[in-house]
């Protein structure tokens, strides 16, 4: 039970330390680029002394400045020519397209990865658990295989970033008419669910 208990609680804070380590990382960055502009455009020089909390709101203003600038057109094609530049060294090419595909699935709504919820048998028959649809498997593979197949991915409790990749056959693939916050919240509550929606699916 202490093992258990002591691997869950790793399971749960080691996410939750590392995005905190992140943005204090960014928070220390932003705060030393401050240090680097002349004294009198320091917010010391207006202000009259240190500001508390002023690299958090840099850090802040910055991820936002980003986000304006990376949604219109010279953005998009700063963008376009530095994922040029990094895809053409080969080791970061690796380490950035992985860490591209784990931030856009996890974060943009629009796009396809988690797109839908879905039931699968796993990890035996008779025995069912949420996934989500993140698209077709690479033709190399489909040529070696029968039938029509998806990639899914299947989170893991309580932290859902943790999972499987599973290549399952369409036909075992069960439709579910719930949204994937839905699944998540779900995952996380270990079960425990107050939605009527998923309760029902559930109980079914």
């Amino acid at each position: 039970m202490i093992k258990k208990n002591f691997i869950t609680g790793l399971l749960v804070l080691i996410p939750l330390i590392l995005t905190v380590w992140v943005l204090f990382s960014l928070i220390q960055f932003i705060d030393q680029v401050v240090l680097l502009l002349p004294e009198h455009l320091r917010p010391e020089y207006f202000f009259g002394g240190e500001v508390f909390g002023f690299g958090v709101v840099l850090t802040f203003l910055a991820v936002i400045l980003t986000g304006v600038v990376a949604n219109n057109f010279f953005g998009k094609k700063l963008i376009q020519i530095y994922e040029n530049i990094l895809n053409r060294v080969p080791f970061i090419k690796s380490v950035y397209s992985s860490i591209k595909q784990v931030s856009d699935t996890l974060l943009k709504s629009s796009g396809k990865a988690f797109s839908k919820a879905v039931l699968i048998e796993f990890p035996i028959e008779g025995t069912y658990t949420f996934a989500f649809i993140t698209g077709e498997p690479d033709a190399l593979l489909t040529k070696k295989l029968k039938g029509k197949f998806v990639n899914v991915y299947v989170p893991t409790t309580p932290n859902p970033t943790s999972g499987y990749t599973l290549i399952v056959p369409v036909k075992k693939v069960i439709e579910l008419d719930i949204s994937v916050d839905q699944v998540l919240k779900y995952v996380i509550s270990m079960g425990v669910t107050n939605d009527p929606k998923t309760k029902k699916i559930i109980k079914k």
